[in-house]
């Protein structure tokens, strides 16, 4: 048995990292905090080309999925270029709406999701109360605890956040009702696992960027003329940061080939803790430079907690695993 990427998932991984990479994400995330969206459209533009989009919708609707462990490595990878947007709840849109089985809702709404062309945010019963960018968003999906699924007209005021890049709003209400019923019910279960999925693989993402800019400036800052990483207790602290990233990491990988409810809350509750605790090391080791919004460090420090509490809570994911271990 092989738990190793294959030479396409590697490929497409690399791809995704250097296209990040020259795109000077940290100016991208301080335009969209300040409401601009344009450059973070151009950029899910262009990430949508490689193929990330479609990774949600099937081939039918111009998709390329469901293929949830590629989607789940293209999501690190946005954690760890620390990209903002609803891509989350984007990708959850994509599978709530393949899961109903409504045709005419498919073709109205999957090839643009597919393709990128349009943007969607989601709230779910389960999830935040909250939609995230809903400005930004194209299209803004709700699902009601009665099982409606509507179309909401605009978002409301935003609400402060710990992340200025992540605008949250409550939904506006009323709307165009687009689907009712035990079936709405059973495609929202399956799409807030989606959600909890793809939002550990980012905290994943997250959590590496801060260590591996960390693990660089330790080596940079010295006391008594020595880089503080050659201090027994830095090294310490960034080894226990480095264990939990990397128990985070098979976790999430056997959430995506199960999409076992209780595996998926398993990897959204030790991904995010270990990107939050991945922040505190960071931040702790910087010192009084690490509060600075003009560090770009800050961008990542202010993403973690947000990430680690969005679609389930630490308690909340708990439960599901202890539900899931008494079946």
């Amino acid at each position: 048995m092989r738990f190793l990427p294959t030479e396409e998932q590697s490929d497409f991984t690399r791809t995704l990292r250097s296209q990040l990479a020259a795109a000077g994400v940290p100016s991208v995330v301080r335009a969209w905090a300040a409401g601009d969206h344009g450059p973070g459209r151009e950029l899910w533009s262009r990430l949508a080309d490689t193929g990330l989009a479609a990774l949600a919708v099937p081939e039918a609707h111009d998709g390329l999925g469901p293929l949830p462990v590629e989607l789940a490595l293209g999501f690190v990878e946005l954690g760890r270029a620390g990209v903002p947007g609803p891509a989350v709840e984007g990708a959850a849109a994509s599978v709530l709406l393949a899961r109903l089985g409504d045709e005419v809702l498919a073709k109205r709404f999957l090839p643009g999701l597919a393709s990128g062309a349009a943007l969607a945010t989601l709230t779910l019963p389960g999830g935040s109360p909250y939609a995230l960018d809903a400005d930004a968003a194209t299209h803004r999906f709700t699902v009601s605890a009665a099982g409606e699924l509507r179309l909401a007209p605009g978002g409301g005021d935003a609400l402060a956040s710990l992340d200025p890049a992540r605008a949250l709003s409550a939904p506006a209400a009323g709307g165009e009702l687009l689907a009712a019923g035990p079936a709405v019910t059973a495609a929202a279960r399956e799409a807030l696992d989606w959600a909890r999925l793809l939002t550990a693989a980012q905290c994943l993402g997250v959590g590496e960027a801060l260590l591996g800019r960390t693990v660089e400036y330790v080596k940079q800052r010295t006391q008594f003329g020595t880089p503080i990483g050659a201090f027994q207790a830095v090294k310490h602290r960034l080894a226990d940061t480095l264990l939990g990233l990397e128990f985070a990491r098979p976790l999430l990988w056997a959430a995506a080939l199960s999409l076992e409810p209780g595996e998926v809350a398993a990897a959204k509750l030790t991904a995010g803790e270990a990107a939050y605790a991945a922040a505190l090391t960071a931040l702790q080791l910087h010192g009084a430079v690490g509060y600075t919004e003009e560090l770009d460090l800050s961008l990542w420090l202010r993403k973690a907690r947000p990430l680690r509490d969005a679609w389930g809570t630490p308690a909340a994911c708990r439960a599901q695993v202890l539900r899931s271990r008494e079946r």
